[in-house]
C-alpha cells in the first residue's frame, strides 16, 4: 500500500506537492469515489482517475547495468546519444540513480522508485562506492594519504575516503589505484586525481555498496532481488 500522492507522482503525472494540491481540489478519484484525505493509501489494484483520466500503476522495477564507456546516465538526451535507460528492455518509465560520466563505465543502479532514488542519494546516508582508476605516472603514497584524508574541491573538503595503488604497469607507465568514496560530487573521483596532477585514463566503478558486477559484461544488465531491494533500503 502507497499514499495516493505518491503513486500519482511515481505515475509522472504531477509531482507529490501538485498531487496533493489536485487531492484538495477533489480532482482525484479512487475506484469511482473522490478522494480529499491526503493520507489515505491505494494498491495496484485500485483504479485511480486524475482529472477523468486513468492512471496505470507500473510495478516497481530495479536494474543493475554494467555502463559502457560513451553512454550518457540519464533517461534522455537532446544531442541523441545513447543512454543508459536505452540499453534496457522495459516498457516502464525509469532513471538512473546517481550519474557516471560519459566515458566512465561500470555499475549503475535504475528504478521507478523514487523512494529508493532520494534514500540512496541523501548525503547523509554515505553510500560507499568503489571505483577502479588507471592514471597516468607512477602513484606515491604521500598523494594516495593526501587523498584518503581529504582535500579541498570547490571549497569544501571531501570525506575521508580510500586511495590504495592496486598495480603499477611499467611499460605504459600507469598506475591503477582502487578508490572508494562515499560521497557523489560531479566528477569527484577525476577533479580529485587532478587535484594532485595525475591526469585519469580510465574510470570504473566496481561497486556501489554491497553490489558489484558478478556475472555481467559492458553493456549487460540484470533485475535486483527483493532481498537486494530491502538492503539497500536498509543502508544508513
Amino acid at each position: 500500500m502507497e499514499r495516493l500522492q505518491k503513486v500519482i507522482s511515481e505515475c509522472g503525472v504531477a509531482s507529490r506537492r501538485k498531487a496533493e494540491e489536485l487531492i484538495k481540489d477533489g480532482k482525484v478519484k479512487v475506484n469511482g469515489k473522490v478522494v480529499r484525505e491526503m493520507g489515505i493509501k491505494v494498491s495496484s489494484e485500485d483504479y485511480i482517475e486524475v482529472n477523468g483520466k486513468g492512471l496505470t500503476q507500473s510495478t516497481k522495477k530495479y536494474y543493475l547495468l554494467y555502463k559502457p564507456r560513451e553512454v550518457i546516465s540519464s533517461a534522455s538526451d537532446d544531442k541523441g546519444r545513447k543512454t543508459v535507460v536505452d540499453l534496457i528492455k522495459t516498457n516502464d518509465r525509469i532513471y538512473p540513480i546517481g550519474r557516471l560520466d560519459y566515458d566512465t563505465t561500470g555499475i549503475i543502479l535504475l528504478t521507478n522508485d523514487g523512494e529508493l532514488s532520494n534514500h540512496l542519494t541523501h548525503p547523509s546516508h554515505n553510500i560507499e562506492k568503489e571505483y577502479l582508476a588507471k592514471v597516468k605516472g607512477f602513484f606515491k603514497k604521500e598523494d594516495a594519504i593526501s587523498l584518503s584524508n581529504g582535500i579541498i574541491l570547490e571549497g569544501k573538503k571531501t570525506k575521508p575516503a580510500l586511495f590504495k595503488m592496486d598495480r603499477y604497469d611499467k611499460k605504459t607507465d600507469s598506475s591503477y589505484v582502487k578508490v572508494v568514496i562515499t560521497e557523489g560530487r560531479n566528477h569527484q573521483v577525476k577533479n580529485m586525481f587532478k587535484a594532485l596532477n595525475y591526469d585519469v585514463q580510465k574510470l570504473k566503478r566496481e561497486r556501489y555498496a554491497f553490489l558489484d558486477l558478478s556475472g555481467l559484461k559492458s553493456g549487460e544488465y540484470r533485475q535486483l532481488s527483493i532481498k537486494e531491494v530491502k538492503q539497500l533500503y536498509s543502508l544508513k
